[in-house]
């Protein structure tokens, strides 16, 4: 019921009751004015007015017990429409800002009471929206939200953001208990859900905190749940961290990184170092992947991995990109042969990302025969997905397409089958046991066969000794690179690097 029309209804008994009142009042009147002419009171003039005069109660009695229903119904139509206001459309949750209201309610003087909090967020949303549509998204949202319901069904949940939500759990006060709690849902989550008539199994990264113990108040209490939920993605999502005081360390250190980064980038004080590919019958150079190195004028050398992630995390991952990509083309006349760069899915999820490499590829004067691109594998590409068409640009142009770490983690033969590429490159997990492990030996010579069947390149990547270079090259990979066959090195003034 719509507010409007709750209170045209109290209005409209109200008109009602002055009607009924003023034709009641009004016979009384004409049966006085009768008798105050005529001088008469006769046995049935005596018994109208007595009748009349009895109703008048009746009506007010019969009006009052109206007027408080229809009160009630236009004040339950008012609660409604303001409940409705205050939830999510999609999953009947409360809105972030009613949500951090409500949070902050909760706190006497500024301070928060015993209370538990979780912060939860869906993992590979942007994955399933890609490959079954926005549909299977929403349908995996309100899954997400019925197994929180079924499970906590005194907390108070919010949407915070497109896949995040935060829950409230009043009187809580055992850190232990909440995060086992968490681990329920997860375990809920991955029981097969029909998501549009498949059966999904799902899940969730959860981020644990309390109050008081944690923070008692309101903005810190989300700021460190969302830091724990943020160490439960790095280490492989679908999990629940409780927040831990030296994560306040880490983020400290995390946001030091960040700054001194971006001051890198700005004052040019990165550098690439180039470790060169060899042809796996002649031995001469094919190409070189191009890899950053940092090094700190206070801190010295920072591993890739410590600010690659920073750069990931942050909006810093474009513009270290860009950087990469203007000194490879910068170097490359001097080093003779294709650079290869890596880059992120972040990256590639720009939508003018091939324009703009493009843009940098003319403004150098390079030619994108002697650019490689190569894709991190530290998540998975789909078809269909802006990733996949920013690749099929970049293929568009002629610059050359290769997967790093093939067979890891996400990378896996479907590549092969649903994508075009033109390089492959073996992880080293299988390099390292191809002489050892009949297995690793045996996946390494099927990709070999079926890259030849496709005309694909394939490159054997962490080559640490002559007996494994020897039998890879037998085994059919057209290149290979490694600390063995050449280390990466910067490139000098006075000469060009080549293989060791």
């Amino acid at each position: 019921m719509r507010i409007r029309p709750a209170f045209a209804n109290v209005n409209d008994a109200f008109h009602r009751l002055r009607l009924a009142v003023g034709l009641v009042a009004g016979l009384l009147l004409a049966l006085s004015l009768f008798c105050l002419f005529t001088g008469e009171m006769s046995a049935y003039v005596s018994a109208a007015m007595a009748v009349l005069s009895g109703i008048i109660p009746v009506i007010m009695s019969v009006a009052h017990r109206l007027m408080r229903r229809r009160l009630a119904e236009a004040e339950s139509a008012m609660t409604e429409q303001l409940d409705m206001a205050h939830r999510d459309a999609l999953t009947g949750t409360f809105t972030r800002s009613y949500f951090l209201d409500e949070l902050q309610a909760r706190a006497h003087r500024g301070s928060l009471g015993a209370l538990g909090y979780l912060q939860i967020d869906m993992d590979n949303l942007k994955v399933l929206n890609d490959s079954a549509g926005h549909g299977a998204g929403d349908a995996a949202l309100k899954a997400l939200v019925r197994d929180m319901q079924a499970l906590m069904p005194g907390a108070i949940i919010g949407r915070l953001g497109g896949d995040e939500f935060g829950v409230l759990i009043p009187g809580h006060d055992n850190k232990p208990a909440l995060c086992r709690l968490g681990e329920q849902l997860l375990r809920q989550l991955g029981q097969p859900h029909n998501i549009d008539g498949r059966m999904t199994r799902l899940s969730a990264t959860i981020g644990v905190a309390l109050a008081p113990l944690d923070s008692d108040d309101p903005t810190d209490l989300i700021a460190i749940a969302d830091l724990a939920l943020y160490k439960g993605k790095q280490t492989g999502r679908g999990c629940v961290v409780p927040f831990d005081p030296d994560m306040l360390g880490d983020e400290r250190h995390r946001r030091f990184v960040e700054r001194e980064l971006r001051a890198a980038i700005l004052m040019d004080e990165l550098e690439l170092h180039y470790q060169p590919v060899l042809d796996s019958q002649t031995r001469q150079v094919r190409s070189y992947e191009a890899l950053v190195r940092w090094r700190h004028q206070v801190r010295g050398t920072i591993a890739p991995g410590q600010f690659i992630d920073v750069a990931e995390q942050s909006n810093l991952i474009d513009r270290l990109g860009e950087w990469v990509l203007r000194r490879a083309c910068a170097d490359q006349r001097r080093l003779g042969h294709p650079v290869a760069i890596n880059v992120s899915p972040k990256q590639l999820r720009r939508s003018e990302f091939a324009e703009a490499f493009a843009d940098i590829l003319v403004e150098t004067g390079t030619s994108v025969t002697e650019i490689i691109v190569e894709i991190t594998e530290n998540a998975p590409l789909v078809a269909g997905s802006v990733e996949m068409e920013t690749l099929a640009e970049l293929r568009a142009m002629g610059v050359r397409i290769a997967i790093d770490d093939f067979g890891a983690g996400h990378a896996s033969l479907h590549y092969l089958r649903d994508f075009t590429f033109d390089i492959i490159k073996i992880d080293r997990a299988y390099v390292s046991e191809f002489t050892t492990n009949p297995v690793s030996a045996m996946i390494v010579s099927a990709v070999c066969d079926i890259a030849r069947s496709l005309s694909l390149q394939v490159v054997a990547e962490g080559i640490e000794t002559e007996e494994q270079a020897q039998a890879l090259a037998a085994a059919g990979c057209t290149g290979l690179q490694g600390f063995h066959l050449g280390r990466p090195q910067p490139l000098t003034r006075d000469k060009v690097i080549c293989a060791a």
